[in-house]
């Protein structure tokens, strides 16, 4: 099999930019080649598409495109693991079914380990994406089981997950099943990981700062680091916190100048490496023949993209800015900005800890957000 994807003829229809000015020239999103034969998209403006692959018509990707979110489900990324984790899914039988069935696709016991860890053991990427995945699907169970709980799940019109968490959010979507969903999410692990191993990087969050400041903080350090070692903003998470990636030495410089920049804090992440950033290349082809083998159908209700803010209803689209998602920065502030000026009325942060609230509340304090755990 092919190691990237065929790619079908596209016609694009271009609108005038809808994107605050945090989005950043600098993260222009538009189809074009790399060097594995990835290919991503432009920030710039909304592009609208509809693919044609022979004679065979494709979905229209636009079909979600005005849609009006009220209720939303939000789902976690790689950080929000915690030791005892799934513990409360086992009073529920649909939702300890699902660690069961992870147990036969993973070929490990997940379940104990998120119970019982060992907590570095949890941490480390090919574990603890599986994790959330399946906790946070648990949780949807868990959330099903309670009285009025069906009510809420039938409401939701709108999903979106923070990086890992866009998986989830296709799960539950039924863009695919969750078995599919998670050898996807075990792949892509364990590609993260391996590119990680392949060249040493970090990330680091920059607390108290504008995107504006914090990009100027980036060139700042580029102009000391040779082009191996440069930085790039990877997660605009909320205002005030955003994630740079890149090499050792950029980020060390990046920690060395913030104070100067007049940044309150930075903080190193503990993760594998520089991830939704270049450093993270060598798993796109590893992602491109996966996907390219996973059955992905129209999701049922939008699935908010972590690379362009936008929802796409294509299986084919999808697949490609899945593949395309770890070498991209995670638009998340604007998704949540987005929602919100859409006039989403009420979120549900489904998984393990309470970072999205968090995240959500930093957007705007009045948002109505609550957390189901599992």
């Amino acid at each position: 099999m092919s190691s990237s994807l065929t790619l079908p003829s596209i016609s694009l229809k271009i609108l005038p930019s809808t994107r605050p000015e945090s989005f950043r020239a600098s993260n222009s999103f538009s189809f074009s080649a790399s060097r594995n034969g990835a290919r991503c998209f432009s920030h710039r403006s909304r592009v609208f598409m509809s693919l044609s692959v022979g004679s065979k018509t494709a979905v229209d990707d636009a079909l979600f495109s005005d849609y009006k979110p009220t209720s939303a489900f939000l789902f976690p990324g790689q950080g929000a693991q915690a030791v005892g984790m799934g513990q409360e899914a086992q009073n529920v039988p649909s939702a300890a079914v699902l660690f069961k069935k992870a147990n036969d696709i993973l070929g490990f016991d997940l379940l104990d380990i998120c119970i019982n860890g060992p907590k570095d053991k949890l941490d480390s990427t090919v574990i603890s994406q599986p994790a959330i995945y399946v906790t946070s699907l648990a949780a949807v169970e868990l959330l099903r089981a309670r009285d009025g709980g069906q009510q809420i799940i039938d409401s939701v019109d709108v999903t979106c997950g923070l990086s890992l968490g866009e998986y989830t959010a296709l799960a539950f979507a039924g863009a695919f099943s969750f078995e599919d969903g998670l050898k996807l999410v075990k792949l892509r692990g364990e590609a993260m990981q391996e590119a990680a191993d392949a060249a040493k990087s970090a990330m680091v969050s920059v607390i108290g700062l504008d995107s504006e400041k914090v990009q100027q903080l980036c060139d700042a350090a580029n102009q000391e680091v040779p082009d191996a070692e440069k930085v790039q903003i990877a997660n605009y998470l909320c205002p005030g916190n955003y994630a740079v990636s890149g090499g050792i030495k950029g980020v060390e410089v990046v920690e060395a100048k913030a104070k100067s920049f007049k940044a309150r804090m930075t903080v190193r992440l503990a993760v594998a490496g520089a991830f939704h950033t270049s450093f993270m290349e060598p798993a796109v082809s590893r992602l491109e023949a996966a996907l390219a083998a996973t059955e992905i159908r129209t999701p049922r209700i939008p699935v908010i993209s972590n690379v362009d803010a936008q929802p796409h209803a294509d299986p084919e689209t999808i697949k490609k800015i899945l593949a395309c998602q770890v070498t991209s920065p995670v638009q998340w502030e604007t998704t949540v900005k987005t929602l919100l000026g859409k006039g989403l009325k009420k979120s549900y942060e489904l998984g393990p800890g309470k970072v999205i609230a968090g995240i959500v509340k930093r957007v705007d304090k009045g948002a109505e957000i609550e957390n189901i755990g599992a």
